[in-house]
């Protein structure tokens, strides 16, 4: 899906090899060829790229199992779908000045109701995730980017569907393990319909959608 040109996946591979991250893994299902016919290996955009390719839907954290082998030091995992241009050195050091073992980049939605909400305390520790929430409890969503340990996958059940916010997050707050989140710097947008996709393509054209330059 293209914006500005370029596919959503590649404004994402930019902005992790701006960050120094080469090694990427890609989870494919729907059409995987248009995919790996346009990417290749990662050599033309500066990367290595994994291909898992997920026969049966398992859920963003189930995808993320299938790729154990590949997760095995702190990784960034973004969802597909989110156009972003944050400054992920600022989750990246959050997330290690906390020890944390999952750290989240928030937004801010008009419409909470079709997001999963993050209340933080005042050292942005997560005390309360609910996807999709019925009763106002704020807008800060989740933007579908995170900073993780490989020791969150082992809490994630082997071929059966898993889900990062239905699933995993609140099974981490539950075991009281450390879970952080802050408001992402930056550009941020969920394009999962035609009205926002439409959206990005007029920010895209609006100069909007600008990456923080790392550090």
């Amino acid at each position: 899906v293209p914006v500005g040109g370029r596919p959503v996946l590649q404004h994402l591979i930019e902005l992790l090899r701006q960050h120094g991250i080469v090694d990427v893994a890609i989870n494919l299902h729907y059409r995987p060829e248009a995919i790996v016919d346009y990417f290749g290996d990662g050599g033309d955009f500066g990367v290595r790229i994994t291909y898992s390719h997920e026969e049966r839907l398992l859920g963003s954290a189930g995808a993320a199992k299938r790729l154990q082998p590949f997760l095995d030091e702190t990784f960034v995992a973004i969802y597909g779908d989110v156009l972003c241009a944050l400054d992920l050195d600022e989750l990246l050091d959050l997330h290690r000045r906390c020890s944390a073992e999952a750290t989240l980049a928030l937004y801010r939605v008009p419409d909470p109701g079709r997001c999963g909400i993050v209340e933080t305390a005042a050292d942005g520790r997560v005390v309360r995730f609910v996807e999709k929430p019925a009763f106002d409890m704020g807008n800060l969503a989740n933007a579908g980017v995170y900073v993780l340990e490989p020791s969150v996958l082992d809490l994630v059940p082997p071929g059966g569907a898993y889900d990062f916010g239905h699933d995993l997050f609140p099974d981490l707050l539950a075991q009281g393990r450390r879970m952080f989140a802050r408001l992402g710097s930056g550009y941020i947008l969920d394009i999962g319909s035609m009205e926002r996709y439409e959206q990005a393509q007029a920010d895209y054209a609006a100069g909007l959608i600008r990456r923080p330059v790392a550090a």
